[in-house]
């Protein structure tokens, strides 16, 4: 493995397990954006308040993809997708990788079934308090919100496995579709 790898490898998965310093709070305005994506290997423009216009939306913010903890994250949300659908939610992810490499990684680990936005800079993922210690080096922290409709913050987590996230965004959905 190149020395480069070996030093990059490690800060990658210590910002997996680092939480944002802050979430914002449920009610709180989710702030807008349009995002180059991709989704099954082919390139969109994500635009939040489009996705909106259909229902709920689960943006999650990840570290890197290819990276043990955002590869797993990807495929829990790829295998949960009937369900979030069922719940007339969409999902979203963002990181600040590349759209070439997203263009991989939604067919890979995504298996084509919700589209992953690449945050130059992590201008979105600053927006959202979903930085932590590594974000100079290009890196989001892992943390999930459910935006409602209406463009407001449903529910916010953050944790630094990846395991919990579909099943507490998708709690989040079915509770907001129950009341609505």
């Amino acid at each position: 493995m190149p020395v480069f790898a070996r030093v990059l490898f490690p800060l990658v998965l210590l910002t997996a397990v680092m939480p944002a310093h802050a979430l914002l709070k449920p009610g709180a305005p989710a702030p807008g954006f349009t995002l180059p994506a991709a989704q099954a290997g082919q390139a969109l423009t994500f635009d939040l308040a489009a996705a909106r216009a259909a229902g709920p939306v689960v943006l999650y913010f990840y570290p890197a993809a290819y990276t043990p903890g955002c590869s797993v994250e990807a495929k829990l949300f790829a295998d949960a997708m009937d369900d979030f659908r069922a719940a007339g939610a969409s999902v979203v992810g963002v990181s600040g990788d590349d759209i070439g490499k997203l263009k991989k990684f939604s067919v890979s680990h995504c298996q084509g079934r919700f589209p992953v936005a690449a945050d130059a800079g992590l201008k979105v993922a600053k927006a959202y308090d979903a930085t932590g210690a590594f974000s100079a080096l290009g890196f989001s922290s892992r943390v999930s919100y459910v935006i409602s409709p209406d463009g407001h913050i449903l529910f916010a987590h953050t944790d630094s496995g990846p395991n919990s996230h579909v099943s507490e965004t998708l709690a989040a959905v079915r509770k907001y579709r129950q009341e609505h």
